[in-house]
């Protein structure tokens, strides 16, 4: 039986640059697009001869803005993924977007070559919240966006929400998750502003609301999605039933994945490595860079960090079979935590509950810091 891998492709390119962004991605320019698909397809290409053991069962494409390069070289691409790997012929397709370069020709071209998932960064629902945030569409427009992909047949779909921004009450936030809901999307991605340095929001020295009242909008965001029928499978994460991101959950699950294009990151056959992010380094065919071998040490770390922010958790049997390590350091440190209902444990399965979800951080910290 062959192995299953993701593949993540990189789109790093943006109409303009959103106030709070620092990703790596800047303004298209056609000639450079051209150039950097040329590459893509080009590292696609080599990329399959040298993964003949894989079966590929999700695709993704990142950004930047994927949509805003158009459907024709989108489709472009994923056909060349199509001729060269072993494609499942269920895998999950995702195309991240925004509403501002959703329309009737992206998505035909999409539909050709069977993309079944849409994820669109809509962040907010109030015209004055988007413009602080410097994204180009509205609330309208998002809408509509949505409105026309459902018509064109994309029925799973995932929200962006952006909350805890400048200026934001608890009551805007839930007007912008209410109005998104009335879209019926099948999943919600929600996350808290943060300010990054060397962002153009950060030179403007934002006044956010305070850890209690973010804290409070959490709340709120988990409370109203759970009256919606929507399971909360990851910090930030929401889905109807069958509805996970299938993509999302190998990189929490330590699965492999295979990562092309500026920036990109994967972990193959025990490896982790990255391409440049330079786009022009990707362009002359610069090989992948800083790559290393992932020991068992630093994995188990990234198992616990990753698997305590699923509502899976981490299973004490699976964690010392997997890494050959006692659990019991990690049992030790999370078990303080219960009696504040921060933490359960079930059969077994230690996870931390919405309220832990909160101080996430700081639990992690401690039990990383236990099995030093």
């Amino acid at each position: 039986m062959k192995n299953k891998l993701g593949l993540y492709i990189h789109i790093p390119f943006c109409a303009s640059k959103c106030s709070y962004c620092d990703f790596y991605s800047f303004a298209a320019n056609v000639g450079q697009i051209d150039e950097y698909i040329k590459a893509l397809i080009k590292q696609i290409k080599n990329w399959s001869e040298k993964c003949t053991q894989y079966v590929v069962d999700t695709v993704y494409f990142g950004g930047g803005t994927p949509s805003l390069i158009g459907g024709e070289r989108l489709a472009q691409i994923i056909k060349t993924i199509y001729d060269s790997f072993n494609v499942k012929s269920d895998a999950e397709i995702t195309v991240e977007s925004n509403p501002d370069s959703i329309n009737e020709d992206l998505l035909l071209n999409l539909k050709k070559v069977n993309v079944n998932r849409l994820s669109i960064g809509v962040q907010a629902m109030q015209d004055d919240m988007l413009k602080a945030l410097s994204r180009r569409h509205t609330a309208i427009q998002a809408k509509n966006a949505v409105n026309l992909a459902k018509k064109y047949g994309f029925n799973n779909i995932s929200l962006d929400l952006m909350y805890a921004l400048p200026n934001q009450s608890i009551d805007m936030v839930l007007d912008s998750l209410n109005q998104m809901l009335e879209l019926e999307p099948t999943h919600l991605s929600c996350y808290a502003l943060k300010v990054e340095e060397g962002t153009p929001l950060a030179k403007q020295n934002p006044i956010l609301p305070d850890e209690d009242i973010a804290a409070d909008m959490y709340n709120a965001i988990c409370e109203t999605l759970k009256n919606h029928g929507f399971e909360h499978y990851e910090i930030s994460n929401w889905a109807k039933n069958g509805y996970y991101s299938r993509h999302n959950s190998r990189y929490w699950d330590l699965s492999e994945y295979l990562g092309i294009g500026s920036s990109a990151h994967s972990l193959l056959d025990g490896k982790r490595f990255e391409y440049s992010a330079n786009i022009n380094d990707f362009i002359l065919g610069l090989k992948p860079i800083e790559e290393e071998q992932v020991n068992g040490f630093n994995q188990a770390d990234e198992f616990i960090m990753l698997s305590l922010r699923t509502s899976k958790g981490i299973n004490s049997f699976e964690y010392e079979q997997k890494f050959n390590k006692s659990f019991k350091p990690i049992e030790k440190a999370l078990k303080k935590y219960i009696a504040h209902g921060l933490v359960q444990n079930k059969n077994d399965t230690w996870f931390l509950t919405e309220t832990g979800f909160l101080v996430s951080n700081a639990i992690l910290s401690d039990v990383l810091t236990s099995v030093e």
